[in-house]
């Protein structure tokens, strides 16, 4: 028989105990508490979550959900909830994601055209306008994807559901983009033009004023497009423009060449 020193019983007691708090502790993260629980009662938990603003929790109860409540109405608005949930939580790429997999797997579901709208609302960025005033950068360098998906979502779904209820908001929402994406190249020609950079400036004004019609930013491109004619000696050109920049916008029959650099944009009301 192989008799231990006391330090090496000692030792051996302290490894069994650590082992034992090592499997409880293992035990107890992996319990799930909503074992029992029934689907109902895993959705109302997590809307509760959702309600109070815990999106972490209710994004786990509704991913629980949609496993154990597959093919059912519920799991399905546990999908919308849940992409909703990772919106509210920052999370716009995971929600896109999500509303990807329900529309995919659910293309005659009823709430379609919110899985629509909601596609469009996590691509959707309200502070587009307003960025070009606090950040200096490149201007021509900016990504404009996330804008141009959230209008083709609102168009999808004002051409398949006239009727949503989200309808009129798309329509709203697609009108506010077209003006971002319009000051936007507005932007980028302003860029250019106070480089210096004519030619450039004159190819992103003409770009605005044929793909964007109607808009605000418009007025901007024309006096744009006016000044650089005016830089490079392009005479008739300039005086052409201005033709048609006093017929579109009266108001700007006073105002001299070369002041391009100093238009307010259209989205500031100071």
């Amino acid at each position: 028989m192989i008799r231990l020193s006391p330090l090496s019983l000692v030792l051996n007691l302290l490894l069994s105990l650590l082992f034992t708090t090592l499997v409880v502790g293992c035990s107890s993260s992996d319990y799930d508490e909503t074992v029992d629980w029934s689907p109902e009662r895993i959705y109302a938990e997590a809307k509760d979550n959702l309600n109070n603003k815990i999106y972490d929790k209710a994004i786990g109860l509704y991913e629980k959900l949609e496993g154990r409540a597959a093919g059912t109405v519920l799991a399905q608005q546990a999908q919308l909830d849940k992409a909703y949930a990772q919106l509210k939580s920052g999370e716009a790429t995971s929600a896109i994601a999500t509303l990807n997999r329900f529309i995919k797997i659910n293309p005659a579901s009823p709430a379609i055209d919110f899985a629509i709208y909601l596609k469009g609302v996590a691509n959707f960025n309200d502070d587009l306008g307003f960025l070009s005033s606090f950040i200096q950068e490149d201007l021509s360098e900016r990504d404009q994807k996330a804008a141009k998906e959230s209008f083709e979502s609102f168009k999808e779904l004002v051409t398949r559901f006239p009727n949503s209820t989200y309808a009129e908001d798309a329509k709203l929402r697609m009108r506010y983009i077209v003006n971002v994406l319009a000051q936007s190249e507005v932007n980028v020609a302003q860029f250019y033009f106070k480089k210096g950079a004519y030619i450039a400036a004159i190819n992103r004004a003409q770009s605005a004023i044929n793909e964007y019609r109607g808009v605000p930013a418009i007025r901007e491109a024309l006096i744009i497009l006016r000044d650089s004619y005016d830089h490079l000696q392009l005479t008739e050109l300039r005086d052409d423009t201005q033709r048609i920049l006093v017929q579109s916008f009266p108001d700007t029959y006073d105002q001299p060449v070369g002041v391009s650099a100093k238009v307010k944009p259209w989205w500031r009301p100071w």
